[in-house]
């Protein structure tokens, strides 16, 4: 992946509180699922028309 779009300090924090490492894949397997969730977003949002923000709804 080119681009991380998630903390990685704070996603290693989270994993390592629950007793687990994360793999050296996981941050960009995890940018990845970011980018297909805000991509649907934005799709949604278009069909629908009439708006420009992207609001938790839209999730």
């Amino acid at each position: 992946m080119a681009e991380t779009l998630v903390v990685v300090s704070k996603i290693k924090a989270m994993v390592k509180a629950a007793g687990l490492r994360t793999g050296a894949d996981y941050v960009d397997g995890l940018s990845k699922k970011v980018v297909e969730l805000v991509q649907a977003s934005i799709s949604k949002v278009n069909t629908e028309g009439g708006k420009k923000t992207l609001g938790a709804e839209d999730l």
